[in-house]
């Protein structure tokens, strides 16, 4: 995990009691886990198949090629050597054989690929991802909209805070001294604990996919009105002509820019899949070549989680309500800031009040953001 991390925070001003954001919490991580994993696997998948397809025609082309020069030198040896008869059919007979094994090779061949294009097993190994919080703040919602960045929801108890430094050795710096004396103004002080933040992650997933005999994905679409796009789809692979049939759906995909045509028979997709590259009139009456991949579906097997800490970020524990939040909040981020108390640089900084509940969006961001 780098040192500098990023991560937003949402916050949720409601009576909801501890047990219901919990739950509000997993049914984020499992819908975001399973979203990533199958867009993962989409792509393994389909950089799989392609790679198995160009290796199964070579390996045909180089046999048929193999075959059709015995062939050849047969015959040419037949034309030529007619004197020789009982040498020729020994050699036509271990030709023969030849060509009963090339073929039985060709079919063992074909039958592998079209079990591993079906049915893929995979299993793929989450990669690590560091976690921190930003101070931003929002609501945390239902969303269906499907998100690359890796986002886990975290429950803030009242009376404590998040916050999150510039450098992890700060954060060592206040886990290490773990009770810290903070003054108010005047003869007000309280004493807060600081703790470690500890996030689930999934360790490792394990999906099951096949290939969906009714739906295809479409892709190297242009940037265009998302309605005509997907009327001007439909319409083109509805023709029998263009290898199509009957529609029951013409869905885009806004996180990826592709279309999943859903076909009422099953005999549709895979003979559309078959020709990878097809010309749509969709601009302006110009053709556009769009690729035709095949849809997998999939189901997580198995998942393995872990517990990961956030090696900048602390919590803050044990916070009185002795005075206004904002108030509080600034002079609590002022005390950590300064190098005497052990603090540093702070990135994020978010008080929640006894009496109130909150949510914590932890998300992970590229090095370059960070």
């Amino acid at each position: 995990m780098s040192s500098d991390e990023d991560f937003s925070l949402v916050t949720e001003q409601t009576e909801e009691s501890l047990a219901q954001i919990q739950a509000l919490m997993r049914n984020h991580k499992k819908k975001y886990d399973q979203l990533l994993k199958e867009q993962k696997e989409l792509g393994d998948v389909r950089d799989e198949r392609r790679k198995l397809a160009q290796q199964f025609q070579e390996r045909r082309d180089k046999q048929m090629l193999m075959i059709q020069q015995d062939k050849e030198a047969h015959d040419k040896q037949i034309r030529e050597h007619q004197t020789k008869q009982e040498k020729l059919l020994q050699e036509e007979q271990q030709l023969q054989q030849q060509i009963v094994t090339v073929e039985a090779a060709l079919k063992e061949e074909v039958q592998r690929n079209q079990q591993l294009t079906q049915q893929t097993n995979v299993f793929a190994a989450v990669p690590e991802r560091k976690l921190v919080f930003t101070g931003k703040t929002g609501k945390a919602n239902n969303t269906e909209a499907f998100e690359m960045e890796a986002n886990v929801v975290y429950p803030m108890e009242g009376g404590t805070a998040l916050v999150t430094f510039e450098e992890e050795v700060v954060a060592r710096n206040i886990l290490a001294l773990k009770r810290h004396h903070v003054d108010l103004g005047g003869d007000c002080s309280i004493t807060v604990e600081a703790g470690p933040v500890c996030l689930m992650l999934p360790r490792l997933v394990e999906i099951d996919t096949d290939v969906c005999p009714r739906r295809i994905l479409i892709s190297n679409l242009p940037a265009m009105n998302t309605e005509s796009l997907l009327n001007k789809l439909e319409i083109h692979f509805s023709k029998s002509k263009n290898k199509g049939g009957e529609v029951e759906e013409c869905e885009l995909l806004p996180d990826s820019g592709t279309v999943v045509l859903t076909f009422i028979h099953q005999d549709i997709a895979q003979g559309l899949t078959e020709a990878e590259f097809h010309d749509v009139t969709l601009q302006q009456q110009k053709k556009q070549r769009v690729r035709i991949t095949p849809f997998l579906n999939g189901s997580i097997a198995s998942l393995k989680t872990k517990m990961a800490p956030c090696p900048r970020t602390v919590l803050l524990t044990g916070i009185p309500s002795v005075m206004e939040q904002e108030n509080l909040q600034d002079l609590l981020e002022i005390h950590f800031q300064k190098s005497d108390n052990g603090g540093g640089e702070i990135k994020a900084f978010l008080y929640n009040p006894l009496g109130q509940s909150s949510t914590a969006l932890f998300s992970s961001i590229s090095e370059q953001d960070e």
